[in-house]
């Protein structure tokens, strides 16, 4: 049986060893579908493999340490800021060697009173010998990991951006040392040295690293808010005494107490008080929810004035709120279709930099340019092409707009969903309890003996889940009928229910039930067209093969539920209602709504087929929140749950709207056209750059210009290349609902 492991790898640095890292695991047999996350550092993959020791022991010799990712694991953030931290110690030892020789090299150039001083103290072979020194040390110390990381990499023909950093500023230095111990190779006018450029390679590199790791550190800060929402105490009641205990002893019914302001240790349900809850963590709506006993509250959760006791449900990472980071996490880890592009140019991407520097350099030579220049130019090819940003572009998009959908109360269940979404011209909805509240009412009963009528229709509902089922159990109660026990339940998906009740046969469900059970419907038929047209659903109710009642039920239309249909009309989107319902009041409610595509009378497995005839030539999403609803979920393009519906109909889908509200369709919609553009963006940025800037490294404007790019300036374009990636992405995190897309 396969399961999904999850790696943290160390390592990795740009969209080479992303490539690297996925095909040594995909190279092995019992491992599937592996998806690097550059931004988190992460590796997600499906396995048979029960030991997966020696996999890591291949990742750490290819140079990516892995170890398996722990739910305790230190935050992204925390994990950056280290990370950050580490980068400047090396910055501050690098900057420190690197200046003086900067200031020799370029202050002689500048000032040639610098020049002739400093000439004059040491000579210039002295001189020379100290940048040597200097360089030295520097490419040993704080630049050792693009060696230790990038040699291995070129030699296994998997070569990286370490690898581009490790030719460019290694040349530079050998050139560099060259000319310093062994003049006479050189001819006329090729004696010189660029061990300032070794090194500002080098230090500008880290210090891009530096302010990419701060930026990226706050790429997850809207999933990290929501881990931090966890107490880290609870006050347990235990024997009638109060006493605060850690969060991590609490167990499935212990009996907690919730004051004022505090925040909900675990899932629970009120057993005694009442309160106002602050659910906008989860749902993104501001406005307090009430709270009173047999009321289910969420960890995490703020109780804004009342005191109330709960009973645990959940603890752990079996609670909501652990349920929702894990969803989110499980969507960031995870590759867009539009990555596949990206790899697949990614891969060829390196080997054909370094070609192209090594060409580079033969044309300068044959062009008489001279051995200084040619291998100026060469460097500067190789480190302006450094592949960071294209690995960036899209991973940090992710992380960014999943967290900020989080905080909005959009869960995207699985990554691709993002790109996905973007693409769909047809959006279809479920109609009970996704378009209409759920919570229907029984209006009408037409029947010789009523509560007789509702007697056994309750009865047998009673173990039905269907929503109208309980508006059947609301009317009974109301009425103080009480609900007798049913043998021989039986639940016909689409259809209706049947069971034994006082020794008769009850069924209850749609016409074509009844007619499947051959009871005849005729004197009913005209009275269940009309409560049809009034967008009432008929309910027939036969006993012992009789018929007995007609009940009508109706479903309020949810409040916005028109202007969410006008705005997805206006994007130019098909709307289409799919339900069970019969078709009079199917195009009742349609027609209220303004929704011109109905698929009625439709079984559960019929919906996929509906799902698969409204899709067309484009892409469809289906929004539903009922069991019944996972089938059309899964077919869908993108399957989307209302976070009120069942649990079946949420893990089945691609996206999870945490509010009971259908605007968050249109705001779902719309983040995922900002997390496309945002990712388009950044992959215009990151390929046009390199597709600008090499042919000038390369050259390319010196004949008529006399323009020649230094590799010093080339690494800080290739630094500045990553953080505005990155920077990009990070604007997501402003992104609001009503904002247009």
């Amino acid at each position: 049986m396969e399961k999904t492991v999850r790696f943290d790898v160390e390592g990795m640095s740009c969209a080479a060893c992303v490539a690297r890292v996925e095909k040594i695991l995909n190279n092995n047999a019992g491992i599937e579908n592996a998806a690097v996350n550059l931004a988190t550092q992460t590796v997600q993959f499906e396995t048979d493999l029960r030991d997966l020791e020696p996999v890591m022991t291949q990742l750490g010799a290819a140079g990516y340490p892995a170890k398996f990712a722990s739910a305790d694991r230190p935050m992204q953030s925390e994990v950056r800021e280290l990370e950050a931290t580490e980068v400047w110690q090396r910055i501050v030892f690098a900057g420190a060697l690197t200046i003086p020789v900067f200031v020799a090299e370029m202050g002689g150039h500048l000032f040639p009173v610098i020049h002739d001083w400093l000439h004059g103290l040491l000579t210039m072979r002295g001189l020379w010998v100290v940048e040597f020194i200097l360089a030295t040390v520097l490419l040993a110390v704080p630049g050792r990991e693009f060696f230790q990381k990038g040699i291995p990499a070129l030699m296994a023909r998997a070569p990286n951006m370490n690898s581009l950093v490790a030719l460019g500023a290694g040349a530079a230095w050998l050139y560099s040392t060259l000319a310093t111990f062994v003049p006479v190779i050189f001819p006329d006018g090729a004696l010189a040295v660029y061990f300032e450029a070794a090194m500002m390679i080098v230090t500008l590199i880290l210090l891009g690293r530096y302010f990419e790791a701060r930026a990226k550190g706050r790429t997850g800060a809207a999933i990290e808010a929501l881990i931090k929402l966890r107490p880290e105490t609870a006050n347990q009641i235990v024997d009638g005494e109060e006493k605060t205990v850690p969060i991590a002893t609490i167990r499935v019914g212990d009996v907690l107490r919730i004051r004022p302001g505090e925040r909900v240790s675990v899932d629970g349900i009120v057993i005694d008080g009442n309160s106002l809850v602050d659910e906008s963590m989860l749902t993104g709506e501001p406005v307090p929810v009430v709270k009173d006993i047999g009321d289910e509250v969420i960890g995490g959760t703020i109780n804004a004035d009342g005191t109330f006791c709960i009973e645990v449900r959940a603890t752990g990472t079996d609670t909501i709120l652990a349920r929702i980071v894990r969803m989110v996490e499980n969507a960031q880890a995870e590759k867009l279709p539009i990555q596949a592009t990206v790899d697949k140019v990614v891969g060829v991407f390196v080997p054909v930099i370094m070609a192209i520097s090594a060409l580079t350099a033969l044309i300068w030579l044959l062009l008489g340019g001279g051995l200084s220049h040619a291998m100026v130019a060469a460097v500067s090819v190789l480190i302006i092409a450094c592949p960071c940003a294209m690995g960036l572009a899209t991973p940090t998009s992710i992380l960014v707009g999943t967290g900020r959908a989080a905080s909005l109360g959009v869960l995207f269940r699985k990554g691709d969903a993002l790109q996905k979404l973007n693409e769909v011209t047809t959006v279809a909805f479920d109609k009970t309890g996704t378009l209409t509240e759920g919570q229907p009412r029984v209006v009408t009963i037409y029947s010789q003996d009523r509560r007789e009528a509702l007697r056994f229709a309750a009865a047998v509902e009673a173990m039905s889940e269907h929503p109208m089922a309980r508006s059947i159990l609301r009317e009974a109660a109301e009425q103080g009928i009480d609900i007798e026990p049913v043998s021989d339940f039986k639940s016909h998906a689409g259809m209706g229910v049947e069971g034994v009740v006082a020794s008769r046969r009850v069924l209850i469900g749609a016409d074509r039930f009844m007619q499947s059970r051959s009871v005849s419907i005729a004197n009913y038929q005209a009275r269940a067209a009309s409560l049809a047209q009034d967008g009432q659903t008929p309910f027939f109710v036969a006993v012992d093969g009789e018929m007995f009642a007609l009940i009508g039920v109706a479903d309020p239309i949810k409040s916005g539920a028109r202007d969410v249909v006008t705005q997805l009309q206006n994007r130019g989107m098909r709307v289409a209602m799919i339900t069970g319902d019969n078709a009079a009041t199917a195009d009742s409610i349609a027609r209220r709504l303004g929704i011109d595509l109905v698929e009625s009378e439709v079984m559960p497995e019929g919906k996929v087929d509906a799902v698969i005839a409204l899709r067309g030539n484009g892409s469809i999403a289906f929004f539903g929140d009922g069991v019944n609803d996972a089938p059309a979920l899964a077919a869908a393009d993108v399957g989307i749950a209302m976070g009120t519906g069942t649990d079946v109909a949420i893990e089945t889908a691609d996206v999870v709207l945490m509010r009971g509200d259908l605007n968050g369709a249109v705001a779902a919609i719309r983040l995922s056209r900002a997390v496309m553009r945002n990712i388009r963006q950044n992959l215009f940025w990151a390929f046009a750059y390199n597709t600008a800037l090499v042919p000038v490294a390369a050259g390319i404007l010196y004949p008529g210009l006399g323009v020649l790019l230094s590799p010093v300036l080339a690494a800080a374009a290739m630094a500045f290349s990553s953080v505005f990636v990155v920077t990009n992405a990070l604007r997501l995190r402003n992104y609001t609902a009503g904002r247009a897309a």
